[in-house]
């Protein structure tokens, strides 16, 4: 397939929605990030504590779309959309009210029951239309425009706080999925035909989720994309405590730190999309988990290492975190690839256990007795070298089984 041939497929239109519906993530994410220590003194707890809403927002993601993803194989893809649109500028109203850390918990558990719905929707919309090679551009496409939400993100939650408490970020929030609302009812077409829907029970969809799990075409790349993209939760977790705790940047500067390494994963994304009829899709898999593989071994050393330089622990991050743009989107084009009208399903998985390994590494993170930096460090090695494992274990096997 020619390049032209695979960019008529999608207009630039329909995938920046679905851009805007996925970065409802990256936004809920890191725009709080800079008001982590404001919040840990208004609620009385540690940085640390206050940063353990994070998991808690992957929770809520990962429980949400296992609900989401068979639901909209029934359903079709715009009304679950409408729901978990409403339900996440509801909850984050809910965040605003927040009294402690727990209930700010509670609301970003529920904030994410809703957010989920996105990207879900967007992956399985994205199956619907594409083949693979279309579907991996689609996904690079998709990942530089929303590649643009944890570089804006920080920085506008700097910028809020500055002038405003804390609480006016999930104000922002909560009109920024007003708007996603209103962009889904008036400009989001259905995708996925009546005749293609499946009539699932309770006991159907149980059965689906085992038989896509057991597919081997998903499964490892599955994995693959959700053990390497696992570094970027690590670092999303340890970044607050790392750069303003340890090394003492303030609030705008964590901002601009902060989004050099995702301007990294656009860098990547682009050239992703660029090599898509040059290069094997598993040649470039491989080439990004060899990158983060890299960048999570010099985070590892600077930790070692007594008062590290900012500089090398910025290389490391910038490495570990930018080869998401290679391995992301690849690794997410070939466990869609065979999925079919199960897609919705296929999706849901994949988006649950990206974020079941986040909330794994959030939560392991409490348990690291060492300096910030190093126990994001550790963490980085562990996913990332896991990850690299099961691509070479992946692409072997396209090798043997050709993707359609």
């Amino acid at each position: 397939m020619s390049e032209q041939t695979a960019q008529r497929q999608y207009s630039i239109g329909w995938i920046m929605l679905l851009a805007l519906l996925t970065a409802l993530g990256p936004l809920s994410i890191d725009m709080y990030l800079p008001a982590l220590p404001q919040m840990a003194h208004d609620f009385g707890v540690s940085t640390q504590m206050v940063a353990n809403t994070l998991p808690a927002y992957f929770f809520g993601l990962a429980i949400g779309q296992l609900v989401y993803g068979p639901l909209s194989d029934r359903i079709g893809r715009k009304k679950p959309l409408y729901f978990g649109l409403a339900l996440y500028a509801v909850a984050s109203l809910f965040c605003v009210m927040a009294t402690s850390e727990w209930s700010l918990i509670a609301a970003r558990i529920l904030q994410a029951l809703g957010g989920c719905v996105g990207v879900v929707m967007a992956r399985a919309a994205i199956r619907d239309k594409l083949d693979v090679q279309g579907s991996a551009q689609a996904f690079s496409s998709m990942m530089i425009v929303m590649g643009l939400a944890p570089i804006l993100a920080p920085m506008i939650g700097a910028w809020i706080l500055i002038w405003f408490p804390w609480q006016a970020i999930f104000i922002a929030l909560s009109i920024v999925g007003a708007i996603c609302w209103l962009c889904v009812h008036f400009f989001f077409k259905e995708t996925l035909a009546n005749d293609k829907r499946l009539k699932l029970s309770f006991y159907q969809v149980v059965t689906l989720y085992g038989a896509i799990f057991k597919d081997a075409s998903f499964r490892l790349p599955m994995f693959a994309g959700c053990l390497t993209g696992a570094a970027l939760f690590c670092y999303i977790s340890s970044a607050p405590a790392v750069f303003m705790d340890q090394y003492g940047l303030n609030q705008q500067e964590f901002a601009y730190v902060f989004g050099l390494n995702a301007f990294g994963i656009m860098l990547m994304s682009s050239l992703n999309k660029h090599l898509t009829t040059r290069v094997e899709i598993t040649k470039r898999l491989k080439a990004g988990s060899f990158v983060q593989v890299t960048g999570a071994i010099i985070v590892f050393i600077a930790g070692l290492v007594s008062a590290a330089p900012l500089w090398l622990v910025m290389l490391g991050l910038f490495l570990a975190i930018s080869g998401i743009g290679l391995t992301g989107p690849n690794a997410m084009a070939l466990a869609m690839s065979k999925q079919g009208a199960r897609a919705g399903t296929a999706s849901a998985i994949m988006g649950s256990m990206q974020f079941a390994c986040g909330l794994l590494g959030g939560v392991l993170l409490n348990f690291l007795i060492w300096s910030a930096s190093l126990n994001m460090g550790v963490m980085m090695v562990l996913f990332t070298l896991s990850g690299f494992i099961v691509v070479l274990k992946a692409t072997k096997q396209v090798k043997t089984k050709p993707f359609s």
